[in-house]
């Protein structure tokens, strides 16, 4: 950490867990290390919890984390922040437990906020934080909105709604990342600017071991391949017609598994893998004759903005994508489609032809979106220098 880095006000980020998957508030917030203090405070969702392996295993991560005695502390200061792991109820739907959850935060967090030099910045991704403006020392609170979670599947929608407009009442700047959340919070009566995700080109163009990745062995060739959370946002016809396709190897996709459509497992040529790490997803994208993404036209996927959009662009490869807002500012640098048979068609033809120079070409400006710019205007608004 810089030596002026004590001359600005720490943050305090609330967010999903550190570490676990690259969210861009990860992304954003890593590039600030060097010349910030950091506490990160893992959090939770509203997701109901359901009888399965997946939350199964989730709810061993937190017991997991909640059982140490102590916050994690970070060994370099300039690649990671202090991670806390706060107890928390699993679940805002009542008046008693947001009351028992502000209790629980208030009472882990004060004693750290009160050892910090000067009083932090407070950044939310998530708006079950609304109990906690004014009841938490800060010198501004910021809403980075990532999602429209009122919409997204499994998520109490009911409360994140409630509480996202009470959030955005107590807020002294929001940031959003699309248009489209943009003009969903100046509904909400907030003004928002407007961040998108960047890339990190050089993580996407390093140089690969020309051996196959290990988590493609036993597969048929050519491989079109998803990566990011499955869940019901995927459009399963998509898949089945993608899966179709004369001359595709195997669909394959990876990540975590919230929920997915259970017809994903039974569908020939469909290989369902779990999430890999960040380091390894460039040896995939080597290894892959087209990267898709086959989302569904949905309220939750209207307003994303999907970081692998920008990673799969830098990788190279081919790439098509469903018509979404998110998707159509790129359209001349991928292929956008409406229909499960243009789409499957559309991939068909690059894995034959390959990436066509127009669409090389069109990539360029991605040099314009690193995840560095992106965080220095970000840090201008988290300390009010840029209106």
């Amino acid at each position: 950490m810089r030596d002026d880095a004590a001359a600005k006000p720490p943050l305090l980020v609330f967010s999903d867990d550190w570490g676990r998957h690259p969210s861009s508030s990860q992304h954003l917030i890593g590039r600030l290390l060097a010349c910030r203090q950091v506490v990160w405070v893992n959090t939770i969702g509203t997701r109901p919890p359901r009888f399965d392996l997946q939350t199964a295993r989730r709810v061993l991560e937190k017991l997991r984390h909640w059982s140490r005695s102590a916050p994690v502390a970070a060994t370099d200061a300039a690649t990671a922040p202090r991670v806390l792991n706060p107890r928390m109820w699993p679940s805002f739907g009542s008046r008693f437990s947001r009351r028992l959850n502000r209790w629980l935060l208030l009472r882990a967090l004060r004693p750290v906020i009160d050892a910090l030099p000067q009083p932090p910045v407070v950044v939310t991704t998530l708006p079950l934080m609304a109990d906690l403006v004014g009841a938490l020392p800060a010198k501004r609170w910021v809403y980075y909105c990532v999602d429209d979670f009122g919409v997204w599947p499994g998520y109490d929608g009911a409360t994140m709604q409630r509480m996202e407009r009470e959030l955005l009442a107590k807020v002294d700047v929001a940031v959003a990342v699309s248009e489209t959340l943009v003009e969903h919070l100046r509904q909400l009566g907030r003004s928002a600017h407007l961040l998108s995700h960047g890339v990190d080109l050089e993580h996407w163009r390093r140089p690969v071991p020309d051996d196959g990745p290990p988590e493609l062995a036993g597969l048929d060739a050519p491989y079109v391949v998803f990566w990011g959370v499955i869940d019901r946002r995927m459009d399963v016809d998509f898949v089945r017609r993608l899966s179709r396709n004369p001359g595709t190897g195997t669909v394959v996709l990876f990540g975590p598994q919230e929920d997915p459509d259970p017809a994903l497992w039974s569908m020939p040529g469909v290989a369902v893998r779990p999430a890999l790490p960040f380091a390894r997803l460039p040896a995939i994208a080597k290894a892959a004759a087209v990267l898709v993404m086959p989302y569904g036209d949905l309220p939750a996927t209207r307003a994303i903005q999907p970081l692998k959009l920008k990673e799969y662009l830098a990788t190279g490869k081919p790439v098509v994508v469903r018509d979404l807002p998110a998707t159509r500012p790129w359209a001349d640098a991928c292929d956008v489609c409406e229909t499960a048979d243009a789409f499957a068609q559309a991939v068909a033809r690059r894995v034959r032809e390959g990436l066509p120079e127009s669409q090389r070409l069109a990539r360029e400006r991605l040099a314009a979106e690193s995840w560095e710019g992106k965080a220095r205007l970000f840090e201008s608004w988290l300390d009010g220098t840029m209106t």
